[in-house]
């Protein structure tokens, strides 16, 4: 059933629509981070694929998904059916997760990856969609914001239930092994399916008259069926952004290579999810005040300076420091980018623009995990470090001299 926003009311002061697509956030992170993040040591500790591999997986997983980003956001916009298409995109992700715990080859790990990725490039549009259906412009900053700490929350909560999982099984070995594997996809299941009820049942569609009321201060041509200029340069400096910006399986596989095990790259990453959790609301409601552009570039100057230090990073303690800066740099940008593409597009071709805005970053996915891939086995762990940061402060450049929002 379709409601208005009053008659939806509100949960601790936050839209009752952005409340409960939080929560689903929330506990499919606490789901696919057990079974996804330390996928990598898996394939790397247990199957024994090379880097290469593990970025051709990568960027495939979430390059393939492009069109149907695409897809998503037109239907979404076309048939008004914004929840559905969030809830479908869930649910594929939730019920292929159990095909890890059988999984013996990496085709098989690539074919589960692929179609939990299908499963977000469904939901990814509707779902932004339908939160920047649900705020006023005033408050939209702040709403995508909430929903980006929930998420980083239940990243949080995952990698501390596989930290625990992992210390318990087998204490600190540097790599990781089958059986322990197979306990996290086991446990991860559950969480995955709440999420699925909770949007099913708590989120509830947004009549289509009342998505025009909110504001859009950028929606006078895009009404007329074209998108704004702003969001078009924006999209290009995200490609330019996204290039440099690989799997952060190459991260972890960093930081393994400087020696820490697996049971402390998942505690790295507990605390990396907690900074983007505590960050992520605070930048959204600066953003609210002050303007996207200056928090997002900030947000890119740490990333440039993060990914520099994982290039000479020699000592684990400096990779403890790096994660930690790292969730700034996520909590700072995530939420304001989606909401600054609420900003400058039209209400009623939101889907379509999210849409467009999920595929800009994803159809850059497979050329930056292959050229990361690469760049390490062919020139060191530190090349694709070096890469990034240099793409991104050109990217920051193009944002400060070009978006004026």
């Amino acid at each position: 059933m379709d409601q208005s926003p009053a008659s939806r009311g509100s949960v601790i002061g936050i839209d009752r629509n952005v409340f409960f697509l939080s929560i689903t956030s929330f506990l499919q992170d606490v789901s696919g981070e057990m079974i996804f993040t330390i996928m990598p040591f898996f394939l790397a500790n247990v199957l024994g694929v090379g880097t290469a591999v593990i970025g051709l997986i990568e960027g495939i997983s979430d390059s393939t998904s492009t069109l149907l980003k695409l897809a998503g956001g037109w239907l979404a916009d076309r048939s008004g059916q914004r929840k559905n298409l969030t809830a479908l995109g869930y649910g594929l992700s939730t019920a292929v997760k159990p095909f890890m715990y059988f999984a013996n080859a990496w085709g098989i790990v690539l074919a589960v990856r692929f179609v939990d990725r299908v499963g977000k490039g469904v939901r990814s549009a509707p779902r932004d969609a339908l939160l920047a259906d649900c705020c006023t412009v005033e408050e939209r900053g702040k709403s995508f914001g909430f929903h980006r700490a929930l998420d980083s929350l239940g990243a949080f909560v995952g990698l501390a239930a596989t930290a625990a999982i992992v210390f318990f099984l087998q204490r600190g070995d540097l790599k990781l092994e089958l059986g322990t594997y197979q306990v996290l996809v086991l446990v991860g299941l559950a969480p995955g399916v709440l999420g699925v009820l909770s949007v099913l049942f708590f989120v509830k569609e947004v009549k289509a008259a009342s998505r025009t009321v909110q504001g859009n201060p950028g929606g006078a041509m895009a009404s007329r069926g074209a998108f704004d200029k702003q969001f078009i340069i924006f999209l290009g400096i995200m490609l330019l952004f996204t290039l440099g910006n690989s799997s952060d399986a190459f991260l972890l596989l960093r930081a393994q290579n400087l020696g820490l095990s697996v049971l402390e790259v998942t505690l790295l990453l507990v605390a990396f999810n907690l900074v983007y959790a505590l960050v992520s609301t605070p930048a959204g409601i600066v953003s609210d005040r002050l303007g996207r552009r200056g928090v997002i570039a900030l947000g890119w100057s740490i990333y440039a300076l993060v990914y520099l230090g994982f290039a000479v990073a020699a000592d684990a303690w400096q990779v403890w420091l790096l994660f930690i800066i790292y969730g700034t740099y996520y909590g700072m940008t995530e939420g304001v980018a989606r909401a600054l593409v609420a900003d400058v597009v039209a209400p009623e071709r939101r889907g379509t623009a999210y849409g467009i805005y999920n595929a800009a970053i994803g159809i850059t996915a497979l050329p930056a995990s292959i050229i990361a891939g690469a760049l390490w086995q062919a020139i060191s762990p530190a090349a694709p470090f070096y890469f990034g940061a240099g793409l991104a402060g050109a990217a920051t450049v193009a944002l400060v001299a070009l978006i004026h929002r």
